[in-house]
C-alpha cells in the first residue's frame, strides 16, 4: 500500500495567499518546481512561518517523520558536505541517535 502524500503545492499557496506574506514571490517560485524536495519544503516552511522562540522550534521538531527518499536526501547531504553526525542533527534539528539509526538502516546507500 502506498502512502499518500500531503500536496503541499496546493497547501502552501493557499497560506501564502491567505497570509500575503513579504517572501511571496520566493516561495512562488519554488512552487514553480515539477516537485518539491524535502529541502524546498523547509526552505517554504521557513520563509512563511520564521520562527523565533526556541521554545516553539522545539515543539515542532518533535512531530516531523520522514520518508525513506528524504532520509537518503539528508544522509547524501552529509556526505556532500562531510559533516559528521552531531553536525547533521544540529543542521537538521534531529537527534544523533535518529541519525545513526538511518545510517545503520541504509549505510552508504
Amino acid at each position: 500500500m502506498k502512502m499518500v502524500q500531503p500536496d503541499y503545492k496546493r497547501i502552501y499557496f493557499d497560506i501564502i495567499v491567505k497570509k500575503n506574506t513579504e517572501n511571496k514571490e520566493k516561495c512562488l517560485l519554488i512552487l514553480e518546481k515539477k516537485s518539491l524536495s524535502f529541502f524546498d519544503i523547509l526552505k517554504i516552511n521557513s520563509l512563511i512561518f520564521p520562527i523565533t522562540d526556541k521554545n516553539k522550534q522545539g515543539f515542532s521538531q518533535k512531530y516531523k517523520s520522514y520518508n525513506e527518499a528524504t532520509i537518503l536526501e539528508i544522509l547524501t547531504y552529509q556526505r556532500k558536505n562531510g559533516l559528521n553526525n552531531t553536525e547533521l542533527s544540529h543542521h537538521f534539528k534531529l537527534s544523533r541517535n535518529t541519525v545513526a539509526k538511518w545510517k545503520k538502516m541504509y549505510g552508504d546507500h
